[in-house]
């Protein structure tokens, strides 16, 4: 799997990020292992987790993992912090908490890189810089990233970052043809800043993988209750005709659907690696395997041109 570096951070990156969201819940202790060999085989290098992923159980069971059968070393962790039982919580007190707690359970003394998980307009930006500062300064964390947030937001954690001595490493964001937002103001910054951007739900929550085209599988995530709703969205007619245009080209090609998706979000401007999901290790071995294949540039420009989105400003402006 080819390498990429975080921003200017210099971290080598997989290019794509193996995600864990369903673990512990969907996703077995044993199956998770597997998904894990796989990938490491691979040349994978991320592994993007999080306290809150499948009710905590996430982080647990890839710490029993990383005690048995992987050097530490080899692997570059994103987790997490800035949410609470009661929503989004970027306290110094909760920033530290939630740190301490995920070091014991991934059974490390180090987060690669701590994401941000949202903006917490309850307290001071001043304070949440200065705990994630903090985190840095201990090596407790040895890069921060900012999640779900608005780029005037990215803008000025970055200058209270930098003014105390850490540099934003990483915009964590949700980006694929299905959800191309972050071009708006996103990339632009991260452009300018030197930040990488992890681009999760790279596969457009699993629809950019075809699993969707025909019927909704008894066992996909857009039939369990707890994942429906985050399916759902994508689940439309204007989504459809993206992934048959994906799927169009991927014959053509004679390469799987999800290889063209990724293919495009890894030529992008900025992204340092796209993170994926996958429920199941088959899942995952269909997508690792024409993963480094060279997609024409004039199929990716087509694509772009078919979910080019539209973003027009109020007339007031």
């Amino acid at each position: 799997m080819r390498k990429r570096k975080l921003g200017t951070v210099g971290a080598a990156l997989s290019s794509v990020g193996l995600g864990t969201l369903t673990w512990g819940r969907d996703t077995p202790a044993d199956e998770a292992e597997r998904q894990l060999d796989i990938f490491l085989d691979a040349g994978g290098t991320v592994i993007d987790t999080s306290p809150y992923f499948g009710g905590g159980t996430a982080e647990m069971v890839l710490g029993e993992l990383l005690s048995t059968s992987v050097d530490r070393s080899s692997v570059h962790l994103i987790s997490r912090a800035g949410l609470s039982e009661e929503g989004v919580d970027a306290s110094r007190s909760s920033l530290e908490r939630s740190v301490r707690s995920s070091l014991i359970m991934l059974g490390t003394e180090w987060i690669d890189t701590l994401v941000l998980a949202a903006p917490d307009p309850a307290t001071d930006i001043e304070e949440t810089a200065d705990a994630l500062a903090s985190l840095v300064q201990r090596g407790l964390v040895h890069a921060v990233g900012l999640g779900n947030c608005p780029g005037w937001y990215a803008g000025l954690m970055s200058r209270l970052l930098r003014e105390r001595g850490v540099t934003l490493a990483a915009l964590h964001m949700e980006y694929s043809l299905l959800e191309r937002g972050i071009e708006r103001e996103i990339v632009p910054f991260a452009d300018y800043a030197g930040a990488g951007i992890l681009a999760w739900s790279a596969l457009g929550r699993g629809v950019l993988a075809g699993r969707y085209r025909h019927s909704i599988p008894p066992d996909s995530r857009a039939a369990s209750p707890h994942f429906a709703g985050f399916v759902e969205p994508y689940l439309t007619s204007s989504s459809r005709q993206v992934v048959e245009a994906i799927a169009t080209a991927a014959d053509g090609l004679g390469v799987d659907i999800a290889t063209v998706s990724l293919a495009w979000l890894l030529s992008r401007p900025g992204v340092s690696c796209a993170l994926v999901g996958p429920r199941t290790s088959a899942q995952l071995a269909a997508l690792l395997v024409d993963l480094d294949e060279e997609i024409p540039s004039a199929v990716l420009d087509a694509l772009t041109e078919v979910t080019e989105p539209s973003w027009g400003y109020p007339e007031r402006f």
